[in-house]
């Protein structure tokens, strides 16, 4: 069986109009520009995509949008978490109805007791439940939970289970799971974009960055030399994305900061409530970075 998901897959945003709906001819060109980039794959409905602040009906749309405009030319993996196991499978069972491949699923959030044997429950009964691949995602500062190495190990042996988002930090974790899986079919993809460049060299089969989509080139250069090797021209495109990557912290909100510099792809910037909206000093100061970026990026022929 051949890996099916790697390189660099982004979280998208979902562009939304003023009653928080989506924006159905924005996502639909920002999922055009990834394809026609060259980028690998796509998330959507991830927490990048303010999937928990949509309405469950919205989510659905975003899903069903991004099926449909990428029309299988690249792979899509779809964020179908939830608080409990009940409500994640009912979200499968409308992604299977939409011809959705490959669902992410993290921990139950919200229920603070939750343990690690009830994660893996939790995904075994998930998979009794469909016949789509599952992907593990591991974040913690949303789910309130860690997985460890040893659980993500008990989980991959789960059927339907093709691989991982690791969104911890905790590289040394990390390198566990590269070890373990070596020379196996199961995707492990860094989900941390400051540890990307390493997790590639050391084995990785992609990652999940978020501004990719801003400006492709350097964040697909990045994941073909780390897969070749090649140190020195990983880490020159290494500093291109971690330029790139300063842009998140500009504004109260990561995704209000997110959304603003890919609004300049060509839809509006705004976020779901109760998110902070970006001011006008955040916009300015994001605008003046972007340029110096583009100033570079132009100067190494890297502009998409």
């Amino acid at each position: 069986m051949k890996k099916k998901i790697i390189g660099v897959i982004p979280p998208i945003i979902t562009p939304v109009d003023e009653n928080e709906n989506v924006d159905e001819k924005g996502l639909r060109k920002l999922v055009r520009r990834c394809i026609d980039t060259g980028i690998h794959g796509i998330f959507v409905a991830g927490s990048n995509g303010e999937t928990m602040a949509l309405t469950q009906k919205e989510r659905n749309r975003a899903i069903q949008i991004t099926l449909d405009e990428a029309k299988e030319q690249v792979p899509v993996i779809c964020g179908v978490m939830d608080a409990s196991t009940r409500r994640v499978i009912e979200n499968i069972k409308e992604l299977e109805q939409m011809g959705g491949k490959v669902a992410v699923v993290t921990p139950v959030f919200y229920a603070r007791h939750a343990t690690q044997d009830e994660t893996v429950r939790h995904f075994e009964e998930i998979a009794r439940q469909t016949e789509i691949d599952l992907m593990i995602y591991n974040i913690p500062p949303f789910t309130g939970q860690t997985l460890t190495p040893q659980t993500i190990f008990k989980i991959a042996k789960i059927d339907k289970v093709i691989g991982y988002k690791d969104t911890t930090g905790r590289f040394p974790d990390f390198l566990q799971c590269l070890e373990h899986f070596k020379g196996t079919d199961f995707v492990l993809h860094q989900g941390a974009t400051n540890l990307a460049a390493a997790s590639l060299l050391l084995g990785a089969d992609g990652y999940i960055p978020s501004m990719a989509p801003l400006y492709p080139k350097p964040f697909i250069k990045l994941f073909e030399y780390g897969q070749k090797g090649d140190i020195q021209k990983t880490k020159f495109y290494d500093h291109i994305v971690s330029l790139t990557s300063a842009i998140w912290p500009m504004a109260k909100s990561q995704t209000a900061s997110t959304k603003y510099a890919l609004s300049k792809l060509g839809f509006d910037h705004r976020v779901v409530q109760p998110s902070e909206s970006i001011t006008n000093e955040q916009m300015k100061a994001i605008d003046k970075k972007m340029a110096e970026i583009e100033k570079y990026l132009a100067e190494n022929d890297l502009l998409n």
